[in-house]
């Protein structure tokens, strides 16, 4: 069961706010009726997105999970 403050790893694209299966984030609400508002940092602690996901989104983070680092696309200046 994911509860608040869990860290979860998405489970698909979500392209609107350029987030990519496998991406980690932390749960900052858990919604009564199902799904999760997710927000995604970078590793310096930059917010890059806050998004409502449904559970088939998400999962739990697992014992042999490795993390990976990517850089995100440069936004137009």
């Amino acid at each position: 069961m994911i509860k608040e403050h869990d860290i979860v790893v998405l489970t698909e694209d979500v392209a609107d706010a350029g987030l990519e299966a496998g991406d980690v984030g932390t749960v900052v609400h858990v919604h009564k009726g199902g799904g999760y508002e997710v927000e995604i940092m970078t590793l310096a602690g930059e917010t890059v997105a806050v998004v409502t996901l449904r559970p088939a989104q998400v999962r739990s983070i697992q014992p042999r999970d490795v993390a990976h680092v990517r850089e995100l696309a440069a936004t137009g200046s």
